[in-house]
Formats: structure tokens, sequence, C-alpha cells
């Protein structure tokens, strides 16, 4: 293993407090890509100047998980690369034990590291071949990626991991997770709380556009659409109710969950953005 064999990509939006404490438990040796989706100019030269493995992207715009983890992936020389979320935590030896794994399996896609809750490997305590791994942390081999290319820039937010995992699998490609691999990772909070009810709308409006964006994908326009017909119908439903009982936070949410399956069902891309200065 040598400082050069790999890369951390950091994609982040209006996260600057939880992108400090993430950043401060990466080792200066290891080479940091971080794009900000943002017109921040002077974010960048205040990032870089800070951590002097850093490089900052100003991007401009927000491009969202997919697109923005496709930039900073494109940017990347070296063998590996390490993607990560702004609100995770790496703990001691993550990276080392990312590259012991990959020295014993060699022939990987992804390695990633376990969640117990979901996947209830940690027992065993050795690496397990998965269909999919969490996006907050994937261990990418770039050399097995040639064929099947990164995610898919449709995808804003939500589904794109497990859409790339998919196609990875489908090319008969591996993927891991490996319980000795710890990286903390908050959820659903990258951001700086004080845009918690923007953040919000934005993520039911991208939630209900991938699903069904991602389920037209595999399944077809016909089965798609059955499947999320539910979600259309109570969401009209609480839209109703929550006006009647003086809600708008409730009702808002609700709106958002609606537009954005509406606009995914007639084939509009994945274009609300949030709402934040």
């Amino acid at each position: 293993m040598t400082k050069n064999e790999i890369t951390i990509v950091i994609n982040a939006f209006k996260s600057e407090k939880k992108l400090f404490k993430c950043l401060e438990t990466i080792e200066p040796q290891y080479k940091v890509i971080l794009i900000e989706n943002s017109e921040d100019s002077l974010f960048k030269t205040a990032i870089e100047k800070k951590f002097s493995n850093l490089e900052c992207i100003v991007t401009g715009e927000n491009l969202g998980y997919a697109k923005g983890n496709n930039l900073g992936l494109s940017k990347v020389k070296s063998k590996y690369a390490l993607i990560i979320n702004p609100d995770a935590i790496l703990e001691k030896d993550a990276i080392r034990n990312f590259f012991h794994t990959a020295a014993l399996i060699k022939n990987f896609a992804i390695i990633g590291p376990a969640i117990q809750e979901i996947h209830n490997i940690k027992k065993i305590n050795v690496a397990t071949e998965v269909d999919s791994v969490k996006g907050f942390a994937m261990f990418l081999n770039l050399e097995e990626f040639k064929d099947v290319g990164f995610f898919d820039s449709n995808f804003f937010i939500y589904l794109e991991e497990i859409d790339l995992c998919k196609r990875l699998k489908k090319e008969n490609k591996k993927i891991f997770l490996d319980p000795s691999i710890l990286i903390n990772h908050q959820g659903g909070s990258s951001h700086d709380e004080k845009y918690n009810h923007e953040m919000e709308l934005s993520r039911n409006w991208h939630w209900m556009w991938s699903l069904f964006y991602y389920n037209k994908k595999y399944k077809g326009f016909i089965l798609a659409l059955f499947l999320v017909l539910p979600h259309f119908f109570s969401s009209l439903l609480k839209i109703v109710f929550y006006s009647f009982v003086f809600k708008k936070n409730k009702r808002s949410i609700y709106r958002q969950r609606l537009s954005g399956l509406y606009n995914s069902i007639v084939g509009k891309k994945s274009w609300y953005r949030p709402k934040v200065y």
C-alpha cells in the first residue's frame, strides 16, 4: 500500500461543519478531491489552505450525488478511489483495512463497510460478497469500471448506488462488505442544520422521482407505474388532509412527493434543487 494508490472523493453541499469533522479523520498523506456544489471560490481558497492534501473543485451549481461523484472520479489518477459522504467519520485504520481486504480479494469492484443493522454480518468478521452497498462509503477498484461506467447521472440523489451495483453485478463484478472497516455515518445530515426543512423537501421530491425512474429502468413503464401508484394517491390524500388541519410544513412535504412522482412519470429530468443560499 502506498499513498499514491488511493484518492478520496467527497461530494459536498452546504455542509461545512460536518465536512471539516470528516476531513480531520483523513490522514494527510492521502489525496482528497472535494466537489463543492456552489460558486464559493472563497471556500475553495480557505479549505485548500487548511488541508494541503485537498483539491477543491467548485462546480458553480448543485450537481447532486451522481454527477458530483462522477466529476470527482473523472479526476482520479490512482488505482483506487474511496467515495465518502461529508457526514462520514473514518475510524482509525479504516483506509488501511480497505487496502488489507483489497490485497486479499484482488478482483473486486467495490468494498463497503458493513452496516450491522442491515447486513447482520458483524459476527463473522470477514469480507462477504453482497449485491449492493450503501453510497456513503465505497472503495472502488477503478479497473473494474472501465466497461461499466460510474453513476447514472440522471439520478440526482437516491438509488444511484443501487443502480450502479446492479449494473456491476450484471457484468459479474464482485461487491463486498467488510465488517472490520469502521466508518460512522450520520445519515441524511450532510448539510448544516439550518437547511433542514428545505433539504427535507428536496429529499422527498427526489426520492419519489428516483423511485419511479429506477423501476422504469429495470421493469418498464407500466410495472413501474403500478408500483408507485399507492405513493401517488397517498400523497394526494395527505395534501388534502394537511390542508384541512392547517399544517403547512407537512402539506409541503407531500406536495413535493407528488411533484417528484409526477415529473418522473411524465419523463422530466430530476430538475428540483433545494432553495438554500
